[in-house]
């Protein structure tokens, strides 16, 4: 069933989702009856996200390298986690303030969160007020930490991932984080900590070498 509904186009989707939403409100009008359904907005949101519609922490820790200005990135979590640390360039509008954002309906949009759950319900609004152009960071900040900040690398590497572990190595340096060791006992195994600024911390930028050149500064096209 959950394979069938997301082959499904998203207007089908959209409707199923507004049939099952009103059913829930007709149950719930009514405090004389007994009978209660649950429907996981969560999973739906989830399922209905495809591949697609993600973008890859590593592509867009590239973006923001080069500088790139066709799109928008958007925290959705809190406004404390937001101060805490978020991705360089993001704009912070918490998901329940979403629906009534001042977003433009042809920017390219980013959504993130802690994982792809809040982003997916964040993207599913976007869309069903006909956003064109919506996206979810894959993983979400996990997949930030895990992907840019953090990766993780074997502690004896070939020859042939060491030229990798150098870029690998100077984005994550860009952006304030660090390479990773594997370790296969849990008792050595340290926890990393997240920069405390969201600017990226070089005044050069890592090339696919590994090397750096002078970044391009970022400016934001009007929509």
């Amino acid at each position: 069933m959950k394979k069938l509904f997301s082959e499904l186009e998203l207007k089908y989707k959209l409707a199923i989702v507004a049939v099952l939403l009103g059913v829930v409100a007709l149950f719930a009008g009514d405090p004389y009856n007994g009978t209660s359904i649950k429907v996981n907005v969560k999973d739906i949101a989830l399922s209905t996200v495809k591949n697609s519609d993600k973008i890859n922490p590593n592509d867009l820790a590239d973006w923001i390298i080069q500088g790139k200005a066709d799109y928008i990135i958007v925290d959705l979590r809190s406004p404390d986690k937001y101060a805490e640390y978020t991705l360089p360039e993001a704009e912070n509008i918490p998901l329940v303030e979403l629906p009534n954002s001042d977003l433009l309906r042809n920017q390219k949009i980013i959504l993130f969160s802690d994982d792809e759950v809040a982003a997916a319900q964040g993207w599913f609004i976007l869309k069903s007020k006909k956003y064109n152009s919506v996206y979810i960071l894959e993983g979400g900040l996990n997949g930030w930490k895990d992907k840019v900040l953090f990766p993780k690398v074997p502690a004896n590497p070939t020859k042939d991932e060491l030229t990798k572990l150098e870029k690998l190595r100077a984005v994550a340096q860009y952006f304030g984080g660090d390479l990773v060791t594997e370790t296969t006992s849990a008792e050595t195994k340290t926890e990393v900590k997240l920069p405390t600024s969201t600017v990226a911390p070089q005044s050069t930028q890592p090339t696919s070498g590994g090397k750096v050149t002078t970044p391009k500064k970022k400016k934001r096209e009007g929509c």
